[in-house]
């Protein structure tokens, strides 16, 4: 112990923590970076809503392939989780810089946003395999830490939108590409953890075997039920803020409004899910990882049933503060689904655990992205009833850990 009471362990894992954390803030700004520049690509290519959501649709689907191959071939659990995150931030900052300059329409934009997608595999769920492998401890904690600079990197495009608004969209876009690069050479100089551990071979078996365990299957299908709701809900942020400030669409189902306002705002929404899943990394070390996770999954169900109600009639102010109220629930249980799930899964399979279950999950947003900006311009903010059956599913999957908190 230290003369403060705090373990020399802990305290030693905290700036490779505080440096993994800062590395996921810089690297996953890579994900929504297109949609910073929405209202740009629906005058430069007409792109609609919807075809925002297909650029977002494609990364989710590269994230998914890349996340099965990393799962499937053993590859996240047989190398070095610092090489691995280094090498995919690297080539995600090349495609991403690609589509900055050298897309010309939604077909070529679509495969290099897949190709990024493909690269954040190797970034987010290797990210939780480091934290693991520096701080198992205090997972809990520690992932919230992580998830909440996620939530902050995917926030990130909008703030550099809104500070750059009188920019053309490309720069900002490759601002992402070099945060990423930053990524990179953090972790590359950080490396793996005295924790982790390597598995020589893929175990096929033991990867389907872990996943009968009753505790992993919980945990995973709250997880499941949480990703329907989240991604979704971050692609329709600017759409939303639109219609409640503006009342109504602008041209071809795009976001209305001045688009430095619509950026700052959905900034302010998006981040606030940081600060919330910092807050709740604090909480479950008193009340456990469940608890926190079935509250926010509690308070994301009621926010969206809320907006999905009034949102369009609901003073601007009202209706915007619904939205941060949502966005600070609606990623606060992420965390606490991987820390619940790395737990239950046996120490040498984690990064091949969280790959599929990240797999998965991802499937699953890219069906309701997909569904959710097809039926905006129809439904308006009525579009969120689509997402209400995340949350209570999730609440209903994560029932069987309720008696067992961590």
């Amino acid at each position: 112990m230290t003369g403060r009471g705090v373990p020399a362990g802990v305290r030693a894992a905290r700036r490779p923590v505080a440096t993994i954390a800062l590395a996921q803030l810089l690297g996953t700004s890579l994900w929504f970076s297109a949609n910073s520049a929405a209202d740009d690509l629906t005058r430069a290519w007409g792109a609609s809503v919807s075809d925002i959501g297909l650029l977002t649709g494609a990364v989710q689907f590269g994230f998914i392939l890349g996340t099965l191959t990393f799962a499937l071939t053993g590859f996240a659990d047989r190398f070095a989780a610092s090489r691995i995150f280094a090498a995919c931030a690297v080539l995600g900052a090349a495609f991403n810089a690609a589509f900055a300059l050298a897309a010309d329409g939604l077909a070529s934009g679509a495969a290099l946003r897949f190709a990024v997608g493909l690269c954040l595999a190797g970034i987010y769920p290797l990210g939780m395999k480091l934290i693991i492998g520096w701080a198992p401890e205090r997972a809990g904690t520690a992932l919230s830490t992580l998830v909440g600079m996620l939530t902050l990197g995917t926030a990130l495009p909008h703030a550099l939108r809104a500070a750059g608004a009188a920019l053309p969209w490309q720069p900002i876009i490759v601002a992402s590409s070099v945060l990423a690069l930053a990524a990179a050479a953090l972790v590359r100089r950080l490396g793996d953890g005295p924790h982790a551990k390597r598995s020589a071979a893929l175990r096929s078996r033991g990867l389907a075997r872990a996943f009968r365990a009753p505790a992993l299957r919980a945990s995973a299908l709250g997880y499941f039920g949480h990703m329907w709701e989240l991604y979704a809900f971050w692609t329709l942020v600017p759409t939303f803020v639109a219609r409640v400030v503006a009342g109504a669409p602008g041209p071809a189902g795009s976001p209305a409004g001045s688009p430095a306002a619509t950026s700052g705002a959905s900034f302010a929404i998006i981040a606030i899910g940081a600060a919330s899943c910092v807050a709740g990394g604090i909480a479950s070390r008193r009340v456990g990882s469940v608890a926190v996770a079935a509250a926010a999954l509690a308070g994301s169900a009621a926010c969206c049933a809320l907006f999905a109600a009034w949102g369009e009639r609901l003073p601007p102010a009202a209706a915007l503060a619904l939205l941060l109220a949502w966005g600070a629930t609606v990623v606060a249980d992420s965390p606490h689904f991987s820390a619940l799930s790395a737990a239950a899964a046996p120490p040498e399979l984690v990064g091949s655990v969280l790959a599929i279950q990240n797999s998965i999950g991802f499937a699953i947003t890219v069906a309701s992205i997909a569904l959710a900006t097809a039926l905006v311009g129809q439904w308006g903010t009525q579009v969120a009833w689509l997402l209400l059956p995340g949350p209570v599913l999730g609440l209903a999957g994560l029932r069987a850990l309720f008696a067992r908190p961590r």
